[in-house]
């Protein structure tokens, strides 16, 4: 090899090592454009973590799980039996049966018997009735022939009703419990509305875990029915819909008192002078007070069911963590 080129090889080689060290050289600078990654943001609820990226709208109905628990739910028990309880003829449930009205009846002395008094016999709500009565969700016309037939809850039957209430999904469940076997069967789930989220409350939001009863003072509203909300007179059915059933006693693992609470309809808005209509706009949302909202038609539904029994709602933040 002649000198001349085993200089410049040396050259090339001395070069390549001074371009090596410098790589390693403390505070040596790239030319490597940074990949820029969204931060989630993280809004505590609680000792929750809910993330959204802010690139996407947050989620309507946010999950108060980790990732594994939430990834574990896709098949959550979904049905409508509720046709089985007003069935005059077909498939029923074992809790029903079907009577034909007679005026005059042992159990009912010095007058006629009414649908009234059928439906205090029976622990049966007269929109029960009706509904069965009518063969369709009619809970106004109440009105009785001899020789009708209709449905009622059995008297030799110790039935109880219990409300399932997932905040994190915004589902309701609807079950009937046979008190003697301890046997819980689900009738329907509902689409609901909850209260607002507030990280202030053990819940994440305005409505309260735990397990409460429910109350007998319940009511039922009709367009121009005046009352008192909030220290002011207003039309009702603008509030709570067309019916209330309101929270009575707390049971157990309660975050809230009972009073105030309840679960209702949605409330109703005017349209115009002459016209209200129905507002679903807040179900499966979180915008109430803290109170449970249906639509018009499951809310009468649900209250036609269960007002005449003892009825437990336990609100959870996840359908598994259910003691029923």
């Amino acid at each position: 090899m002649s000198v001349r080129k085993l200089l410049a090889l040396t050259s090339l080689l001395l070069f390549g090592m001074i371009g090596v060290l410098a790589l390693f050289k403390k505070g040596a600078v790239t030319s490597i454009e940074p990949i820029s990654i969204p931060i989630p943001l993280e809004i505590d609820l609680n000792q929750e973590i809910q993330r959204v990226t802010p690139a996407v709208a947050p989620d309507p109905h946010p999950v108060f799980l980790d990732n594994d628990k939430a990834s574990s739910l896709v098949n959550l028990p979904d049905t409508n039996r509720v046709e089985e309880l007003f069935n005059k003829s077909g498939q029923k449930l074992p809790i029903v049966e079907t009577i034909t009205y007679q005026s005059h009846v042992p159990w009912q002395k010095g007058r006629p018997a009414w649908l009234s008094d059928y439906a205090s016999h029976y622990h049966t709500s007269r929109h029960f009735i009706a509904r069965s009565l009518n063969g369709e969700a009619d809970y106004l016309k109440q009105e009785l022939a001899e020789g009708d037939t209709f449905n009622v809850l059995r008297n030799d039957k110790n039935i109880a009703f219990h409300l399932l209430v997932d905040t994190s999904r915004c589902r309701l469940w609807l079950y009937y419990v046979d008190v003697d076997v301890n046997e819980y069967v689900l009738l329907k789930t509902y689409p609901i509305g909850l209260g607002r989220l507030d990280s202030s409350k053990t819940s994440g939001l305005l409505t309260p875990l735990g397990k409460y009863t429910l109350g007998q003072r319940v009511a039922t509203f009709k367009p121009k029915m005046m009352g008192m909300y909030r220290g002011k007179t207003v039309e009702m059915i603008t509030v709570f819909g067309t019916r209330w059933i309101p929270f009575e006693k707390q049971v157990e693992g309660c975050t809230s008192p009972a009073k105030g609470l309840g679960i209702h309809g949605t409330p109703w808005i005017r349209e115009s002078e002459e016209k209200l209509i129905d507002n679903r706009i807040g179900l499966r949302e979180y915008e109430s007070d803290g109170c449970i909202r249906l639509a018009t038609p499951d809310m009468e539904e649900l209250f036609a069911i269960i007002i005449t029994k003892p009825t437990v709602i336990e609100i959870v933040r996840d359908f598994m963590d259910s003691q029923r």
